[in-house]
């Protein structure tokens, strides 16, 4: 910025402080301060202008109540605004008046920690039908039972459409909370329906975090999860759940006194890695000596290839400690965004009043559907078809991986169920660069680093393999491996033939 373009009249009104916030609004307009560029500080405009420091900061503020500038501790102070002419419209010279209206300056503190867009990159690539995308983690739509799901949603409707159409309970429709009761053994009261397991980890934050509360969660782990904490404040702490390293779990704990663990036990997101049951009885049995509940995510627990993995941390503790989360994203569609959370009785009240204050009643006649196929059978019977075409549609992409990317370029390695490959890049370069060029080939993908509380995983990547058809998966695959291949052959070599990176 250049300071010396501003002028300053001190025999004239209005004050100094608005005579400044009017020049640089206009600066703003024109084009001469571009959004994203750092101010000086006030002290350092207060020297240049000859001018208090009191009213470099009043002008400050102006310019922050109008959503212009933002400032940020530690950091300095930016222009949020684009300029009247790259917005297309025309400046008028009258300060403040010709100075854009900059709805990211209005922006909360709290908002600004929840820009992140990666989750809605991947739901974009996802609805792309050019891309060939293993970002998104879906299950194969082939199998979705359409025709049950369709005659169930006549049979309702035409039974009399108030029910159906109309709000149902916050905790969800009664006949869906008995069928899920039934079909996971635990009492209706202690099941709380929710749009999607992401709104169930949202409300645990809401309900349990507040700003400046430690959370321990697996590192990699789910990056909504990682969103959503930092977005409420907390302060993350990684702990390598595959790595299972219990007197480092209890020093994380005695450290920084955390308000919860969250975890994914079965088929992880990102690695796939589930824990044993050893591992599970023994973290319970840790976290009971420090009386900390456990949030345990556990979308693809149903989704196993030939063997059912180890009860749930719910199921071994007796739903004291343990709030459990499953979802029908992954089992049916998640376009129904159908989920459910169980828990003791006391909690889950506690959760219900906080979904009313956004959501006062998930879609009723989703639920009811989804009730009578659990209750027909239906369900149970499309698990089965489902893990089978999982089971194919993941040695089809080990399969691919195996042709066409040169040996030793890819580390990654045959999952029991779930939904992802988790993969290494072995020659240095960053998966975010391979991310960028594979997008330019028609394919998609999600950059490690995503999944990291902390900056870790330049060179990991993770590959849904469920969402795509075989011959689909093929195709992909054999984009990436040149890229991959090329990539690794154009990197620097040092004195010992190692990657510069």
């Amino acid at each position: 910025m250049d300071t010396k373009r501003l002028r300053l009249d001190r025999s004239r009104s209005p004050v100094l402080y608005r005579q400044l916030s009017e020049q640089l609004a206009s600066a703003i307009g024109r084009g001469e301060l571009q959004a994203g560029e750092r101010l000086p500080s006030e002290r350092d405009l207060a020297e240049v202008l000859g001018i208090s420091r009191t009213t470099a900061v009043n002008a400050y503020r102006e310019l922050e109540s109008q959503g212009l500038i933002r400032g940020y501790v530690g950091r300095g102070t930016f222009v949020c605004a684009a300029s009247m002419v790259a917005n297309g419209e025309s400046h008028d010279g009258n300060g403040v008046s010709g100075a854009p209206f900059a709805w990211r300056g209005k922006l909360a503190h709290g908002a600004q920690r929840t820009l992140d867009p990666t989750l809605r990159t991947i739901v974009r690539a996802a609805s792309d039908p050019s891309v060939i995308s293993f970002a998104p983690g879906v299950s194969a739509l082939e199998c979705f039972p359409t025709d049950a799901f369709r005659e169930i949603s006549d049979r309702i409707l035409s039974r009399g459409a108030r029910v159906a159409l109309g709000l149902a309970p916050s905790e969800g429709q009664p006949v869906l909370r008995r069928a899920l009761a039934h079909y996971t053994g635990v009492r209706p009261e202690h099941i709380l329906i929710m749009s999607g397991s992401q709104q169930g980890v949202d409300l645990v934050a809401r309900c349990l975090i507040d700003p400046g509360d430690a959370i321990i969660l697996d590192r990699p782990g789910y990056l909504g999860a990682i969103q959503t904490f930092r977005a409420a404040g907390a302060s993350l702490v990684g702990w390598d759940a595959e790595r299972g390293d219990l007197e480092e779990l209890e020093d994380l704990i005695l450290r920084y006194r955390p308000k919860l663990l969250y975890t994914t036990t079965t088929f992880q997101n990102p690695t796939g890695h589930t824990w044993p049951l050893s591992l599970r009885e023994d973290v319970l049995g840790l976290v009971s000596r420090y009386r900390l509940p456990i949030i345990e995510d556990d979308p693809y627990r149903a989704l196993w290839f030939r063997t059912a993995p180890p009860p749930s941390l719910y199921e071994l503790d007796g739903g004291r400690s343990v709030i459990h989360i499953e979802t029908f994203s992954k089992t049916l569609a998640g376009g129904l965004r159908l989920a459910w959370l169980t828990a003791n009785e006391a909690i889950i009240d506690q959760l219900a009043l906080v979904k009313l204050r956004d959501d006062i009643s998930t879609a009723s006649l989703t639920q009811l559907v989804v009730a009578e196929l659990l209750s027909s059978g239906t369900f149970t019977a499309h698990l089965a078809s489902l893990r089978a075409e999982h089971a194919r549609r993941h040695q089809a992409m080990l399969s691919a991986l195996d042709r066409h990317v040169p040996p030793g370029l890819l580390r990654y390695r045959p999952v029991a169920g779930g939904l992802y490959l988790w993969c290494q890049l072995q020659s240095g370069q960053r998966a975010s660069e391979l991310m960028l060029a594979a997008a330019r080939a028609g394919v998609a993908f999600v950059a490690g680093e995503h999944f990291y509380p902390d900056p870790a995983g330049m060179h990991d990547l993770r590959l849904c393999f469920t969402g795509v058809v075989p011959a689909r998966i093929e195709e992909g695959v054999r984009r990436l491996g040149p890229l991959i291949e090329r990539r690794s052959g154009s990197l620097e070599q040092n004195d010992s033939g190692q990657p510069i990176v």
